[in-house]
C-alpha cells in the first residue's frame, strides 16, 4: 500500500510516498481502507518535529479519516467489515494519510450518511475541538454570548454553528473575506479584525473562544464579562490569569460518543462541513505547503483524496 511517509523532521520535501505492508488490526484495533484524509496543522508539526505526542520518525502523517472498515481486532464489537467510518487514528494523531490505516475502534465512530468520505475526512478533529471548547470547558447554556476569535476557521466556523444551533448570542471575528460567510452561519454579529477596535463594539460576552492567540487574545479580555473564560487551543504564549476572569488550554480528544454527536447534527443537517482544497496523496506535499501559505488554496480544510 502506499503511504505518506517522513524519515526525519523537516520541511514539506521531507515527506515521500512511499510502499508499506498493509497492517493488521491489534485488539480494539480497526484497520481502515482509506478514501479521504484530512490534513491540519498539527500534521506540519509532527513535521517539523515540534509535536508533543506524536513518535519519532519513522512514521506515517496524517489523523483523520474515512473510509471503509477492511479488518475488526479483539474486543471490537460496535464495528463489521464494510462498515463505512469516520475518526481519528490514534492519540499520536498518525498513520491516516495511507491507502490502509490501523485506527483505534474507541477513536472511530459510523460516517455520517450524508456527508461523503472528503467531507467526513475534514471534520473529526477540527469539529471536536469546536465542541469541546464550547459544552465541555466554557459550558455555555442557551442565552449567553460567546466571543469566536478566528470564526471563519476550521474551528471557528464549527464553533458558530454549534453556539448558534445551541441558543447562544454569537459575536464573531473574522477577516474581511469571511464576514458574510459566518453570518451564514449564524453569527448575530461578524466583524473584521483589521478594520475594526472590535473589544469596543461587542456586547459584554460570557465566554472568549480562542483559535488565533497574540494580541487579539489579549484584546478580547476587555469585552469579557467578570467570572468569565476564555478557552484557548493556542498554547504559544501564557493565557491570562485573573481573579475575575478563568483561562483554560486544552488538546482535542477525538471520541467515538463525540463522533456520534456529530454524526447526529451532520444527518439532521443542523452541521455542515466546510472543505476547501482537495488533492490526491501523490500531492501530500504541496498540501502541506498550502498549510504553510506557500502554495494558496481554497478556504476550509485541506484534504488528500486517497481513492
Amino acid at each position: 500500500m502506499k503511504a505518506a511517509r517522513i524519515h526525519r523532521f523537516g520541511p514539506p520535501d521531507v515527506i515521500v510516498v512511499e510502499e508499506l505492508p498493509r497492517p493488521a488490526p491489534g485488539a480494539g484495533e480497526l484497520v481502515v481502507r482509506v478514501v479521504a484524509a484530512g490534513v491540519g496543522p498539527w500534521d506540519a508539526l509532527i513535521r517539523e518535529g515540534k509535536s508533543k505526542v506524536s513518535p519519532p520518525p519513522p512514521l506515517t502523517l496524517g489523523s483523520d479519516l474515512s473510509g471503509v472498515v477492511e479488518g475488526v481486532g479483539a474486543d471490537v464489537k460496535e464495528f463489521s467489515v464494510g462498515d463505512e467510518v469516520y475518526g481519528v487514528t490514534n492519540p499520536q494523531f498518525c498513520g491516516a494519510q495511507a491507502e490502509y490505516a490501523v485506527a483505534f475502534a474507541s477513536m472511530m465512530a459510523h460516517k455520517p450518511s450524508r456527508l461523503s468520505h472528503v467531507e467526513a475526512s475534514s471534520a473529526p478533529v477540527v469539529a471536536v475541538t469546536a465542541w469541546q471548547m464550547l459544552f465541555e470547558y466554557a459550558r455555555v447554556v442557551a442565552g449567553q454570548t460567546v466571543l469566536i476569535l478566528g470564526a471563519g476557521g476550521n474551528v471557528g466556523a464549527y464553533a458558530v454553528q454549534f453556539a448558534a444551533s445551541a441558543g447562544l448570542r454569537v459575536m464573531a471575528l473574522v477577516g474581511s473575506q469571511d464576514v458574510e460567510f459566518v453570518r451564514g452561519l449564524g453569527a448575530e454579529m461578524a466583524l473584521d479584525y483589521q478594520t475594526v477596535r472590535f473589544e469596543e463594539i461587542v456586547p459584554p460576552v460570557d465566554a472568549v473562544m480562542d483559535s488565533v492567540g497574540g494580541d487579539t487574545l489579549e484584546r478580547s479580555l476587555q469585552a469579557l464579562k467578570p467570572g468569565g473564560i476564555v478557552v484557548s487551543v493556542v498554547s504559544t504564549q501564557p493565557l491570562p490569569q485573573s481573579n475575575d476572569v478563568r483561562a483554560v488550554f486544552f488538546y482535542v480528544e477525538v471520541s467515538t460518543a463525540r463522533l456520534r454527536i456529530l454524526t447526529e447534527l451532520f444527518d439532521r443537517l443542523k452541521l455542515s462541513p466546510h472543505v476547501g482544497s482537495v488533492l490526491p496523496l501523490r500531492d501530500v506535499q504541496v498540501a502541506h505547503q498550502m498549510l504553510g501559505g506557500a502554495v494558496p488554496h481554497k478556504p476550509g480544510k485541506i484534504v488528500l483524496a486517497v481513492v
